[in-house]
């Protein structure tokens, strides 16, 4: 000890040397002792090393908490086997978090020190579980490492204990629309199908086919003999779809004497609607969502907010939006398990809480009219309400069957697969998430650029000729040069509008382009609300308006003057969903106010405690003057009443005071454009709101022929409780005639847009 203290202080005396001469040459005076079992370096506070112990525990990063191990601890136990205790024991008390808090900290001796802690596990099911615990700590080569046992997960596991949690889920509740009517459901529904060789004679397979059509509202008997005329001789299942018991209930008894119908009851979240499977079945599908199991790439997720990983849950749309209040609070007991299985003891218990009903504000009615109005096509609908922004009905074409994910559902197996592999992609909710060039509609917002930009009045004079040389080295053509109709001529902004004249439009981009103002219409379009989210409650896409900068970003270019024409008639790459254009259509009709589309009137418990209530929300106002959107709004009210003008003959003697907008946008990808009506309605009822309407139908033809008849279909159903015109296509409602429209008379215009 003596020579031991005589070296140190022969070093310290030998730095002290070197610190005032630092010329002076390092002596190495260290000696080959051996270990004196202390270090003359302090090390860490144990409570440092407990702290970062147990913050990982709370982020769950297993191998940083192995890491700190004593190697003791280490020899006895695999990282994989550390995990999975861990995982385990988070699974089973379903566990969503860990807080700690370290309450005392003591060196017992040089390599040893305690640190006692209290450590709440947060759990989903049961509540709070609390416990003050210790870690043990030891020093290995300087640092304090954790000599761990899985008492210090809870004190109660040590000796290999475990736990067991016994959950209580309450029933899942219900959507409804506005009126209280369910729009998902649980409850008991019956699957049917067909076995062909079971059919009766002719009598009884009409009159099965007659009790069937009615049964899922379908058109016509043949779409359903259609699914087995071909394996008449047949034992095949053929599934036709899925009604609720309380409706089959009514007709079992004669199916039954009839042949031909095979059935199963089973208990469910039911969807109705009707329809067959798996393209039919369920109102505003894409809206309401459905529910199935918990998918492989998320159960991780749903596991950390208590599920048990065996749940159905939502998937889409409202079901998905308001998991949390539709599911309800869980509740249960968990119990401390020996190493037998055998319970020990109760460690926490807590009750379930009731779920949250939704109420959307969608009229079933009118949502199955909208559905109806626009089957047999791809496309959307989109009715609001035009001075709240409440949704009345949204409808994606072709819908979809949100009964086949029930696995317990006996057609399941036989349409998922089908209605997952559709090319026409059936799950795609078209209204909020299909994208989309505008065509003629847009014309609206050109306009608005155009009176704003102060060079431009309602009255503005333009030769509208049946071509447009203004922009060098192209030549547009305007829809009348097709169709072989003389050009509109001199005619003022609000008529160009009304006669959707291309060239007018054409030259107000390229002028607003040459006066420096390259950004009036994507300035304009985006004050309209396009290339941005609605903020509706379910999935949607933003859109996209192009601008220069956008343009540089996607294809290296600068803006320039052709992409300024372009835009003016809702082409270039301007992707817009049918609820943007909505919304700004409402906003135009009520004077200005852009107000959020909504879909949720409320959420309440069937005690009535409400956790949310419908309000109108302003999100802006069009940047256009009440005298210039009085102009605009002038004009698509003239769309419809002036003869010459490209809906008028969809209108004749239409007794609802409608304005409106035909488009007809080319996408660049098939022969045929995009079919858009887009108007609200002026009505100033009482009784009933005015709403705005936007149809679109996919690869179809000219707005004025295909989505027009839809929204006249639609109004009419809103406002005297049915649709009472047939389309021009049509022998009877919903019962096709010709594939195509009937031709109008040849000197009544209507619109196409040809690709700038």
């Amino acid at each position: 000890m003596k020579r031991l203290t005589s070296l140190i202080l022969l070093s310290l005396l030998v730095c002290a040397c070197s610190l005032f001469n630092p010329s002076s040459p390092t002596l190495d005076v260290t000696p080959n002792l051996p270990d004196p079992g202390v270090t003359t370096i302090p090390a860490p506070d144990p409570d440092i090393a407990a702290r970062v112990f147990l913050d990982a525990w709370k982020s769950s990063d297993y191998p940083v908490m192995y890491g700190m191990l004593t190697s003791l601890a280490q020899d006895g136990l695999s990282l994989e086997a550390f995990t999975s205790r861990y995982e385990e024991i988070h699974r089973a008390a379903a566990l969503t978090d860990v807080d700690s808090q370290i309450i005392s900290s003591l060196v017992m001796s040089p390599g040893q020190a305690e640190v006692r802690y209290r450590a709440v596990l947060h759990s989903a099911v049961v509540g709070d579980v609390t416990r003050e615990n210790r870690m043990d700590l030891r020093r290995e080569n300087g640092d304090w490492k954790v000599a761990w046992t899985e008492a210090m997960i809870l004190p109660e596991l040590q000796g290999d204990n475990g736990l067991r949690l016994y959950q209580y889920t309450p029933t899942r509740a219900n959507i409804y629309d506005h009126n209280g009517l369910a729009l998902a459901a649980q409850t008991d529904a019956v699957a049917l199908w067909i076995v062909p060789n079971q059919i009766g004679n002719e009598d009884a397979e009409e009159a099965m086919l007659s009790i069937l059509r009615r049964l899922l509202d379908v058109p016509t008997n043949d779409d359903i003999r259609n699914l087995y005329d071909s394996f008449r001789d047949t034992d095949y299942y053929i599934p036709v779809g899925e009604v609720a018991l309380e409706d089959f209930q009514q007709v079992q008894g004669t199916l039954t004497s009839l042949g031909g119908v095979q059935w199963e009851r089973y208990s469910t979240r039911f969807y109705p609607g009707g329809g067959l499977t798996p393209f039919g079945g369920g109102l505003a599908s894409h809206a309401v969502g459905y529910v199935s199991w918990v998918q492989e790439e998320v159960l991780e997720d749903y596991l950390g907010l208590g599920y048990q990983g065996d749940e159905y849950v939502g998937q889409m749309g409202l079901e998905f939006a308001y998991e949390p209040e539709l599911r309800g609070q869980p509740g249960g007991t968990l119990y401390l398990i020996d190493p037998n299985g055998k319970e020990i003891e109760v460690l926490a218990s807590k009750d379930s809480e009731p779920p949250y009903a939704v109420y959307t504000t969608l009229d079933r009615e009118l949502q199955l009219y909208a559905q109806q109005a626009i089957e047999n096509f791809n496309g959307a609908v989109v009715v609001l309400e035009r001075d709240t922004g409440a949704l009345l009905a949204i409808a994606s074409s072709p819908g979809f069957d949100p009964n086949l994910f029930d696995t317990n559902n006996r057609n399941s197996s036989y349409g998922l697969r089908e209605l997952i592999e559709d090319p026409n992609r059936a799950l795609l909710n078209r209204s909020t998430s299909g994208i989309y060039p505008l065509g003629s509609v847009f014309k609206i917002i050109t306009m608005a650029a155009a009176l704003e930009s102060g060079y431009y009045e309602p009255d503005t004079i333009y030769n509208c000729t049946l071509e447009f040389r203004e922009l060098p080295g192209w030549i547009g053509y305007d829809w009348r040069y097709e169709k072989e109709l003389p050009a509109a001529g001199e005619i003022t902004l609000m008529q160009g509008l009304e006669k959707s004249c291309n060239p007018y439009f054409w030259h107000i981009g390229f002028d607003l382009y040459n006066k420096g103002l390259e950004t009036a219409l994507p300035d304009m379009a985006r004050g309209f609300g396009l290339g941005q989210l609605t903020g509706i409650e379910i999935d949607e896409d933003a859109g996209l308006v192009p601008d220069p900068e956008s343009k540089v970003e996607l294809f290296g270019e600068d803006w320039a003057d052709n992409d300024a024409v372009q835009l003016a008639i809702g082409q270039n790459f301007l992707q817009v969903t049918p609820v943007q254009v909505a919304r700004f259509i409402a906003a135009v009709g009520n004077g200005g106010t852009i107000y959020r589309p909504q879909i949720v009137q409320s959420i309440q418990n069937a005690e009535g405690e409400i956790l949310h209530e419908f309000q109108p929300e302003v999100q802006g106002q069009l940047p256009v003057s009440s005298e210039n959107l009085e102009a605009i709004r002038q004009a698509m009210v003239n769309v419809i009443r002036d003869p010459h003008a490209t809906a008028y003959r969809r209108f004749i003697n239409f007794s609802i005071n409608v304005a409106g907008k035909t488009g007809t946008a080319t996408s660049g990808e098939y022969t045929e454009p995009h079919a858009w009506f887009a108007g609200y309605t002026y009505e100033n009822r009482e009784d009933l709101p005015d709403i705005a309407i936007v149809v679109l139908v996919e690869y179809q033809g000219e707005g004025s022929d295909w989505a027009a008849p839809i929204f006249l279909r639609i109004v009419e159903a809103y406002f005297k409780g049915r649709p009472l015109s047939l389309y021009p296509w049509e022998s009877r409602i919903r019962v096709d005639k010709t594939p195509t429209p009937t031709p109008g008379p040849e000197d009544i215009e209507t619109e196409s847009t040809p690709t700038p």
